[in-house]
């Protein structure tokens, strides 16, 4: 774990203890997964990641805890079709770049489309809260796979 994960986790703990949420270990073990993880997990693959270190732990404790920290604002679902949610620890603004082949999540920052909302302001008269974007295509060990089929 980095300095900034570290600061990152302390953070949101701290967040957790003002709104009067108990920090439970298994709350304490999500939240460290989510911020450590760059695959934007499923609640599945979190729960398959931590049941080792917690037997007694359920899917549905995993999607509850999922659940109150999307409502304290420290984790967005991210929803994509008909596929499972995807978790994302909430950071800077970003934007993803998702492979249409094994549904893998990466995260890209462009910081100039940040102007895109005040364009989109300005041309429409909307008042524009926030905005999504997402790129698709196929990831690089998914191109190595069909190269390999060939």
């Amino acid at each position: 774990m980095t300095v900034s994960d570290n600061h990152q986790l302390k953070e949101a703990l701290d967040t957790l203890k003002q709104t009067g949420i108990r920090i439970t270990p298994q709350r304490h073990a999500i939240l460290e997964y989510l911020i450590n993880s760059m695959s934007h997990p499923t609640a599945d693959e979190i729960y398959k990641a931590l049941e080792g270190k917690f037997p007694n732990m359920s899917v549905a404790t995993v999607y509850n805890n999922l659940r109150v920290f999307k409502e304290v604002g420290l984790v967005k679902e991210l929803t994509y079709g008909d596929a499972s949610s995807r978790f994302d620890f909430v950071t800077s603004d970003h934007y993803h770049v998702i492979c249409e082949q094994c549904g893998k999540i990466v995260d890209f920052h462009y910081p100039g489309l940040d102007e895109v909302e005040e364009l989109a302001a300005h041309v429409t008269g909307f008042k524009v809260d926030h905005h999504r974007m997402e790129i698709y295509g196929k990831c690089p060990d998914c191109q190595e796979r069909a190269r390999q089929q060939h």
